[in-house]
């Protein structure tokens, strides 16, 4: 009877479901879209019960595609989006509010408090994180505070806190537990102890009996119960998205570097047993611990990756399809000079400037659509070299290769730009589905459905890559205009 790895991919406007054979590759696959919520501006919620329903509906979904019966899932696995707190009644395994999402910045008052405060360097030394709304901790502080039926809950012990991982686990199993992947996200998580921080909570006001126990990504979570898929099937492995496709990029060694394409861009640097601090505003962060100790990250974002397309396509109309964009960067020999600064909600690592706003330069009158498009598609190349240049300060190494994934990676000629403006190879891998496989090999390594990594390293296969072709003058050049450009969008933006 052949066995699969069932895996989870919960994201932040979708649940997906795919199924995975011995050789990682993809049998079948469902996905579900599910509701974005917007109480005011600034907020973003979402129903936990309806991505339970989605997540769960995909699976039967996936298991009926592939023809395979749950017993023949010898684990599943579970990746997902980040930070977004759950929160639920113990009593009945319901939600008692609706999730708070990682986009959500109705917490920046209680950040910009903590600061005055001086918790930044504090938070910052225990959890490897920068003070900021995007994680889970002040999601909690502000529930607690702002709805009694909730507090009266944590009062009286029956509240249950988690990352999206922990809900999906505690619906398909009744364990409330989490991985260290997710834990280190919630900026409450002491990432060298390996523990919650007590002074954290403490002066969050957060008690310790809502929070998930915390065990290894790859390990036993429990098991799914039988009315769930139609047999009992162990949950055995949990990382968070951005580490899950480091995992399924096997970047597996000290160095080794992944960043995926979409919405946003997430960069993230293997650096093993050591959790490195960051000098240039980048998070360190638990990339996961397969059954042997902690291995670490070092993680920088770009707000406007795949997001930059999106918007000349929906917002000008430039683009009748973001897949036009590929052409259009390739009917201009160059920008004509012109610089796009994508700062449509500030901007990420290593500026981290929220109030930075997106601005064209280098405008003329011989200016046209393919310029702009193009000047699009070179700000993401540009973003990712700026996370680069401060992963490699940090890391005191130059970084030698790069893999990339998500929906921006199908693009050849941002591909091949990003070679030649970061000086290095790019390689895109044979399976676009790295977040999900990354997942299933944490569950599989668990169960002895892969032996061990060297196995699953094994088991990467490139598609393409893409080797620098620009002279070191030509890449100063445009280097030094992209500085130019990104702080007179920064100086425009002061009040």
């Amino acid at each position: 009877m052949e066995r699969f790895i069932l895996s989870l991919d919960q994201g932040t406007t979708s649940s997906r479901a795919i199924l995975f054979d011995k050789e990682g590759t993809e049998r079948a696959k469902a996905q579900k879209p599910f509701r974005q919520i917007y109480p005011r501006p600034g907020w973003v919620e979402h129903d936990a019960e309806e991505i339970w329903e989605t997540q769960i509906g995909t699976a039967r979904e996936a298991l009926r595609a592939a023809g395979v019966e749950a017993r023949q899932v010898a684990a599943i696995g579970i990746a997902n989006q980040r930070e977004t707190a759950v929160f639920w009644d113990a009593r009945t395994g319901k939600p008692c509010s609706h999730a708070i999402v990682w986009q959500d910045r109705r917490t920046a008052d209680i950040c910009r408090g903590l600061a005055a405060s001086g918790m930044a360097e504090r938070i910052s030394a225990s959890t490897g994180l920068l003070l900021d709304p995007y994680f889970s901790a002040t999601k909690v502080k502000w529930l607690l505070e702002n709805d009694p039926a909730v507090r009266d809950l944590a009062q009286a012990g029956h509240l249950r806190f988690g990352t999206v991982d922990s809900w999906l686990d505690y619906r398909l199993t009744g364990q409330h537990l989490t991985d260290p992947s997710n834990a280190s996200r919630t900026m409450m998580y002491d990432i060298r102890a390996g523990r919650w921080d007590e002074g954290i909570l403490s002066t969050l006001g957060i008690p310790a009996s809502v929070l998930p126990r915390v065990v290894p990504s790859s390990s036993a979570f429990g098991t799914a119960s039988r009315d769930i898929l139609g047999a009992e099937v162990p949950v055995t492995g949990v990382l968070g998205d951005q580490q899950a496709a480091l995992l399924g990029q096997a970047c597996l060694k000290p160095g080794s570097v992944k960043i995926t394409y979409g919405t946003g861009c997430f960069c993230l640097l293997h650096t093993g047993a050591v959790a490195y601090p960051s000098r240039n505003r980048l998070l360190t962060t638990i990339a996961w611990d397969l059954g042997h100790g902690p291995e670490y990250a070092l993680e920088g974002s770009v707000f406007a990756g795949g997001a930059v397309v999106q918007w000349l396509r929906d917002e000008l109309k430039v683009l009748s399809s973001s897949a036009e964009s590929e052409a259009m960067g390739r009917a201009v020999a160059d920008t004509g000079g012109v610089y796009f600064v994508p700062a449509f909600t500030g901007l990420g690592a290593p500026w981290w400037d929220p109030d930075a706003r997106g601005a064209l330069f280098g405008i003329t009158r011989g200016t046209n659509r393919d310029h702009v498009v193009r000047a699009g598609l070179e700000s993401i190349a540009y973003q990712v070299r700026d996370l680069i240049d401060a992963m490699e300060a940090d890391f005191g190494r130059r970084i030698l290769a790069l893999r990339t994934d998500g929906g921006a990676s199908v693009n050849a000629f941002l591909m091949q730009f990003q070679s030649d403006i970061l000086g290095m190879p790019l390689v895109r891998p044979r399976s676009p589905e790295t977040t999900a496989l990354g997942a299933a090999f944490a569950a599989g390594l668990s169960v002895g459905f892969w032996k061990d990594t060297e196995e699953i390293a094994a088991l990467w296969r490139a598609d393409r890559e893409f080797f620098p072709s620009m002279d070191e003058g030509t890449r100063c050049g445009l280097l030094a205009g992209w500085k130019r450009a990104v702080e007179a969008a920064r100086f425009f933006s002061r009040r």
